[in-house]
């Protein structure tokens, strides 16, 4: 089991590779998604739960698939949208729009966890605008 682990290691930072830098880099919801498949498919392999080869032919499948969609995402607004979200405006001129969040479903909280992690501060007053994503694409 441990061998395989090394060697899944390896299949994977190949995979990875493969995918392209959106896999851990964006964190979008279609990079989750790849993110735990992958995982959930090449774990199979480690367990010895599938055929080795099988694993490892679908963990291909499964990259070029997401480098596929991340191009097409580039080429295509209107389909990065759909499958991205929106960019929605929650703050601007230090004030928050609290329909924006509800349309969102998110907290001022979340937001402010955002804020922390990416700004490092909590001090809004240094903060010029600050945007969510939409479920839908609606015009703003």
């Amino acid at each position: 089991m441990a061998a395989r682990s090394v060697v899944i290691f390896v299949i994977t930072l190949v995979l990875l590779r493969i995918s392209g830098r959106r896999s851990f880099g964006l964190r979008t919801p279609l990079d989750n998604i790849i993110s735990i498949i992958l995982g959930a498919v090449l774990s199979r392999a480690i367990v010895g739960a599938s055929p080795f080869i099988s694993v490892v032919v679908s963990g291909l499948a499964l990259a070029l698939i997401h480098r596929g969609i991340g191009w097409l995402l580039v080429k295509n607004d209107l389909l990065a949208r759909k499958v991205e979200g929106a960019r929605m405006l929650l703050f601007a001129d230090g004030k928050f729009d609290e329909r924006k969040w509800k349309r969102a479903l998110i907290s001022k909280e979340l937001v402010m966890q955002g804020v922390r992690k990416t700004a490092l501060t909590e001090n809004l007053d240094k903060i010029d605008k600050i945007y969510g994503k939409k479920r839908r694409d609606h015009r703003d």
